[in-house]
């Protein structure tokens, strides 16, 4: 592997530091041996890249994405059969990629094999950590049985049910068996499923607390998808990782956070997915429509609220419910929120890195991280929406290795 050095690149490190203008970066062996400080001349067979002009950040996260779907429409997903769904996901996860994101936490839906066939090189996408499936109660946000028909998907990929502490202790005994990096749980209803509520809490304290402890005996870091704001207590009390939506967050739930150091992934990209495909003609339900209407002003009040208090944030979108390769865009959401460009940018690098345990060796441009870098003529101080566009990430590198080159001057 050659020797890669970038001259001339404006450096967004990802810790929230000021940028360094007219700085160079060594790539060498995969790593980053090098930022700024006087670089010598390229030997015969380095690489060269001049990005004058041009602004480089680390590789981002998308710490919540579903690769097995995309739309909202989860009954026609539900239909496919599951080589067909598998068949999608390289694609998905190239665009992904393309967009500048080098590595997404997949939050129920894709298995050990699409993280095996991405780490020996047979797809080419964003490294994974996977959930494998929700849990959910019976009922709950994950329990996509038909009560009233015949048609039985209750054992749909996307989600395992489980009721009371023994069978709660069984499920993550399973997933982790399954290859799960992280421990997903739905301690509430949600929005795209059709007979819950959002703001009701889901499993027992005492079903979460044998859960949490069991994950954490085994390694793992805990997911719970919260929307109300007793369930997002109950998960943190519990001592999940992260809270996933947070749409309801109260008062005492961010003083939770604050004190257990609980992590925000906001997904204010999914419910702004779910509306724009309805208006598209997709065909939403009207439940879920009307779902997504009640719960969308909260959701950003409620991620404002927790940025002012300093709750730890980390970009995920929830891709899936919307397109792949879109991912940036919650970056412009973010700030809309209140955050600042460079402190949106931490929250999709350097926090999402935290957040994943990978911290020590992504998430920032800095000497000794992997080499995941992108390169974009946007100065996303200025405009950061503009990241959200695909084609304005021109150069996407993924341990040291080009994945992606779209330079004019290639």
């Amino acid at each position: 592997m050659s020797t890669i050095i970038i001259r001339h690149a404006t450096v967004i490190d990802g810790t929230g530091r000021p940028p360094l203008p007219d700085a160079a970066v060594v790539v060498e062996a995969g790593r980053i041996r090098q930022v700024g400080g006087r670089v010598p001349p390229a030997s015969a067979g380095d690489t060269e890249i001049d990005a004058a002009g041009q602004f480089l950040l680390p590789g981002f996260f998308d710490a919540h994405v579903h690769l097995s779907g995309e739309g909202p429409d989860l009954l026609t997903q539900m239909e496919q059969p599951t080589s067909y769904t598998v068949l999608r996901i390289p694609e998905r996860m190239r665009r992904t990629l393309d967009a500048g994101v080098t590595t997404v936490r997949d939050l129920g839906g894709v298995d050990r094999g699409v993280k095996m066939a991405q780490h020996e090189g047979l797809i080419v996408g964003p490294r994974l950590q996977i959930a494998v499936s929700m849990l959910s109660i019976t009922g709950g946000h994950g329990d996509f049985s038909f009560p009233t028909s015949s048609v039985d998907v209750s054992t749909h990929h996307l989600s395992a049910i489980a009721d009371g502490p023994a069978a709660a202790l069984r499920a993550v005994r399973q997933v982790i068996h399954a290859g799960a990096d992280v421990v997903k749980v739905a301690t509430t209803g949600g929005v795209l499923s059709p007979r819950d509520d959002p703001t009701h809490s889901h499993f027992s304290p005492e079903e979460l607390q044998v859960m949490a402890a069991e994950a954490k005996r085994q390694g793992r870091r805990l997911a719970a998808h919260a929307q109300g704001a007793d369930g997002i207590k109950n998960a943190v009390r519990a001592g999940f990782t992260s809270i996933e939506h947070g749409i309801f967050l109260d008062d005492e739930a961010i003083d939770l956070m604050l004190a257990h150091g609980t992590f925000l992934v906001p997904t204010l990209a999914a419910p702004l997915a779910v509306l724009e495909a309805y208006e598209a003609g997709a065909p939403v339900p009207s439940w879920a429509v009307a779902k997504t209407r009640h719960v969308l002003e909260a959701h950003q009040g409620s991620v404002a609220k927790a940025h002012r208090a300093g709750v730890k944030m980390a970009l995920g979108t929830d891709s899936g419910v919307g397109r792949h390769g879109s991912n940036l865009r919650e970056l412009s959401l973010l700030v809309a929120a209140g955050l600042s460009p460079l402190e949106a940018i931490a929250a999709g690098t350097a926090s999402a890195a935290a957040l994943l345990g990978l911290d020590q060796e992504l998430g920032t441009v800095e000497a000794g991280k992997r080499a995941d870098l992108v390169l974009t003529p946007v100065d996303p101080l200025a405009d950061i929406a503009a990241l959200a566009d695909p084609d304005r990430i021109v150069l996407v590198m993924q341990d040291g290795q080009i994945r992606k080159d779209a330079r004019a001057s290639r």
